[in-house]
């Protein structure tokens, strides 16, 4: 009898790891907005890195904040050195899963909303962060996407009373991401 129980739960592994599929990608592009009457800033990085595991949900990003290109080259300096610290705080990283995944259907083409649930590291501060999304599939090809809003603060990051006023105090972060199938 224990053979026999063993052999199924063998088979029904075997089987669920061959329904799994996992998408990545090293070129999400990740962006942010601070906008004030005073100045609007915004950069874009094209650099992130992002693993989904289908079956569970499951997702992690990795984002290198030195990667983050700014209009101005001085914006991009005080951005890395004064502000996020990127030396000593090299990458942003989420690691979550989008809740609500059972009815997208990757073998077919639309627009899925979802949820993405996680915790979001950013200058060594961990919260949690939950955001609307969509999955994007047409023509065999799917893409991920959101837009959430983050609070400074809530990430120890000190903005110098200089210009206190021409940075806002929660910033848009945009998220597009094209996967690829992991091939096994």
């Amino acid at each position: 009898m224990k053979k026999y129980l063993l052999l199924a739960v063998t088979a029904i592994l075997a089987i669920s790891s061959v329904h799994a599929q996992r998408y990545f990608t090293r070129e999400g592009k990740v962006s942010f907005f601070s906008d004030t009457p005073m100045e609007k800033i915004e950069a874009h990085n094209s650099k992130a890195t992002s693993v989904w595991d289908t079956q569970s949900g499951k997702m992690e990003f990795a984002v290198l904040i030195k990667a983050f290109q700014f209009e101005k080259a001085l914006m991009q300096e005080h951005f890395n050195e004064n502000y996020m610290e990127s030396d000593k705080y090299p990458k942003a990283t989420f690691k979550g899963a989008f809740t609500d995944t059972k009815n997208v259907n990757l073998a077919k083409d639309g627009e899925y909303p979802v949820t993405v649930k996680g915790t979001m590291e950013i200058h060594g501060v961990s919260n949690s962060l939950e955001a609307p999304g969509k999955i994007i599939v047409k023509g065999g090809k799917v893409k991920a996407m959101s837009s959430f809003e983050i609070a400074v603060a809530d990430y120890n990051i000190e903005i110098p009373g200089v210009v206190r006023e021409k940075i806002a105090k929660t910033v848009r972060v945009d998220v597009d991401v094209d996967y690829e199938e992991l091939k096994k």
